[in-house]
């Protein structure tokens, strides 16, 4: 499963040998990989800000779930795409070019009077996919505890090369309705307050130049759910918040330079993507089979994530 989520950030680039073009200014070599690589960094931000609730209830105390999880952030044909000319210092004839997930030719670029072409690229897939497994724990006062993993894993995988993951979080979720006087047990409805924090680590190989990503996502929401014999349907409201950080070390090949085909940008280089914040809608659907759960559900926002899961959940 989780050799899956390496092959879905895979893309194929295609690059021929002509003269390079060096980047050696910090701040434009960030802002020209942050267009770049943006819908990568965010949308692994935006997608493990998902995956954490299938019901608005807590769990009794001692209740228990585990769920295996995936999710799928499918991106819009903008976020495939970016402008050269929208960065400082950089030109181009062309108002378009691939983004690392995009697909297409790359653009001919005019850096400081000199000229480069980037990749040209085919992506074998055009969305993340991210496996988790999340457990949850009733404890007091109609509060749940819960928590997320992915052991360090190592990977072989194409063009992505060598490399290693490892995600952990933790979050909780507290009945609301029990704070309501006299009415608030019998509304046939349950009513929670949900927040959670996951932090991400992956190191990744582009054209055998190793990269780090580290991820942190927070997000909070209010969920409502209603129970009818063996479904569950649920509605959120919330707030999503993600930060990634960006780090090039020594290229294999080459200790200098951090290359995108006729592109080299001096090393080290390490930046931290704008900071996503955003509000979120979410629904979604849970049968229940004795101890067996199965939910789907989609979150609405700038990177939209669809998660399907299946678990086991008591009390």
């Amino acid at each position: 499963m989780l050799r899956f989520i390496i092959i879905s950030l895979l893309v194929f680039i295609s690059f021929s040998s002509k003269s390079q073009v060096t980047v050696d200014n910090v701040n434009d070599a960030k802002s020209f990989l942050q267009a770049y690589l943006n819908p990568l960094g965010s949308g692994l931000g935006a997608i493990n800000n998902n995956g954490w609730y299938n019901t608005a209830r807590p769990h009794k105390l001692l209740g228990f779930d585990a769920t295996v999880s995936l999710s799928f952030l499918n991106l819009s044909n903008e976020q495939k795409s970016f402008d050269p000319n929208s960065i400082s210092n950089f030109s181009s004839s062309s108002t378009s070019t691939p983004t690392i997930l995009g697909k297409g030719n790359g653009a001919v670029v005019e850096y400081q009077g000199e000229e480069f072409k980037l990749p040209n690229q085919d992506p074998l897939f055009s969305l993340i996919v991210l496996p988790n497994l999340n457990l949850g724990l009733g404890i007091f006062k109609k509060t749940e505890i819960n928590g997320r993993f992915i052991p360090n894993y190592k990977y072989e995988a194409g063009f992505i090369g060598k490399g290693e993951i490892n995600m952990w979080g933790i979050g909780f979720k507290h009945d609301l309705l029990q704070w309501i006087p006299i009415i608030g047990n019998t509304i046939p409805l349950s009513l929670s307050l949900q927040a959670a924090h996951t932090q991400m680590t992956s190191k990744i190989s582009i054209l055998d130049q190793p990269v780090s990503m580290d991820i942190q996502a927070t997000n909070i929401n209010l969920i409502i759910s209603k129970n009818i014999l063996m479904l569950c349907g649920y509605a959120s409201i919330g707030y999503n918040s993600s930060s990634t950080t960006f780090t090039a070390g020594e290229n294999i090949t080459n200790p200098d330079n951090f290359n995108l085909d006729e592109l080299e940008i001096s090393l080290p280089v390490e930046m931290e993507f704008e900071t996503v914040n955003e509000l979120r809608g979410n629904i979604g659907l849970k049968l229940s089979l004795a101890v067996i759960t199965v939910s789907a559900n989609h979150t609405f926002s700038e990177f939209p994530v669809t998660t399907i899961g299946v678990g086991a959940s008591l009390r």
